[in-house]
Parts: C-alpha cells; structure tokens; sequence
C-alpha cells in the first residue's frame, strides 16, 4: 500500500470530530481504534439487539461498519474544507458474524481529487480467534464548498447598449 500524505495538518482531529457528528456510529457503539492517512480501524463490541434471526450480528450492521470505516480512511486525505459522502459500495459476506467484537479495517486504493476508492476487511474476535467475516469496495465522494453563481457575461450587443 502506497504511502499517502494528507492535505489536511489537522486530519486526525478533523477525522475524529467528523466521525463524533454521527448518531448512528453512537447508537451501534463503533469505536475508532485507529488512524493514519489513508486508513482506518473501527470497532463494535457485540450486542444482542444487533442481531439477526439466528443470532449473527446483521449484515446490515457489519455493513455498516465497514462503509464508516472507507469514510473515515478517505476523509484522512481530503482537503480541510471538504466533507464526504458514500456513493457505491459493494459488501461480500464471508462467514456469520458471531463474536464478543467486531473490527472493521479500511485503507484507501486510489485517492482522487473528487472520488475515492476504498477497500474494508470485517473480522469477529470470537472465543480468542479472529476470523473474517466480510470484505468492502466503496467509492467515496469529497464534497467540497461551491461557489455562489456567477452572473453570465454578456456583450454590449447583447444587453442592448
């Protein structure tokens, strides 16, 4: 994996703020663990109100937890004034997700000056084994400030001078 240096000095408090603004992250109890630039690691303990039919942890929630983490090791290297979005993910399911803990491990492929693309890893921590659960590819977007319209330039001729 290719070395990245963010364009943001304050990325890892810019990263952290960022991911405190997310209710959802919160309410699931995801965690970040770790960051650098161009990667992050997140965890989750498990619950049982996360789970589905069976008892496994739904893929909805690993999901989850695997698009927060390509969010979070995308926006390591965006610009100080930028924000990001989610616009495509694929998630492959590998094994049911049972464990005491859940890690989701994301590091930027290919940084692009509007999309990113990212790839995730989902390991369950269970009865002192880790295993892998799930795997990501996503497209992240930067979303950067716009300018405010400009009015069109028109010719003398045009404006009836």
């Amino acid at each position: 994996m290719a070395a990245f240096e963010p364009k943001n000095p304050g990325y890892r408090a810019a990263a952290i703020a960022m991911f405190d603004r997310q209710p959802a992250m919160h309410t699931l109890g995801i965690v970040i663990v770790r960051l650098a630039p161009g990667e992050a690691e997140l965890a989750m303990l498990h619950s049982p109100a996360f789970t589905q039919q069976n008892g496994f942890v739904h893929a909805g929630i690993i999901t989850a937890g695997l698009d927060n983490a390509c969010g979070i090791a995308a926006f390591t290297l965006m610009p100080r004034e930028a924000d990001i979005l989610t616009v495509e993910f694929k998630t492959t399911l590998l094994a049911p997700a049972q464990g005491e803990r859940f890690v989701f491990k994301a590091e930027v492929v290919k940084l692009g000056r509007t999309l990113t693309f990212c790839e995730a890893r989902a390991f369950a921590e269970h009865e002192g084994k880790t295993n892998l659960i799930a795997t990501m590819t996503g497209t992240l977007m930067a979303m950067l400030p716009r300018e405010a319209p400009q009015a069109p330039r028109t010719s003398p001729a045009m404006r009836g001078d």
